[in-house]
């Protein structure tokens, strides 16, 4: 009988170490996309926040803490302006014979950067995948 010969899977163990690189990166990569969406979506919601007399509800928007429960991981975009919410949803007049329609700058940027959120995580995707893959 013939003998099997010899393999050289330097190669594949070269591979196999990528992997695992690839695999520890995943963690910090995720929080780098959810903080990328969150300053793309607050780009969007301060271009269509009104200024206003003083400019405090357009400054008033900040970022939190990337929070991961489980496998969800979330932030919050914040306006702790006490009048925020009464622009983005509407409310009465002062004499409460009408109403003032809401801006729903948050609510529509949300919605914009969902339409925008498939290529946007492809591309990411696809140059986290490159770094290791090459």
């Amino acid at each position: 009988m013939a003998g099997m010969g010899k393999f050289d899977f330097s190669e594949l163990e070269a591979y196999h170490k990528r992997l695992k690189q690839m695999n520890a990166a995943l963690p910090a990569f995720r929080i780098e996309c959810i903080k990328e969406l969150a300053a793309r979506l607050m780009a969007k919601v301060i271009a269509r926040t009104p200024v206003g007399p003083t400019g405090d509800l357009r400054r008033g928007w900040t970022i939190g803490e990337v929070v991961q429960t489980g496998t969800t991981y979330e932030v919050e975009i914040i306006n702790a302006v006490d009048y925020a919410l009464y622009v983005e949803y509407g409310h009465r007049t002062p004499d409460h014979t009408g109403w003032v329609e809401g801006r729903f700058m948050l609510t529509i940027s949300e919605e914009e950067l969902e339409r925008e959120l498939p290529a946007l995580l492809e591309r990411k995707h696809q140059e986290f995948m490159n770094r290791y893959l090459r």
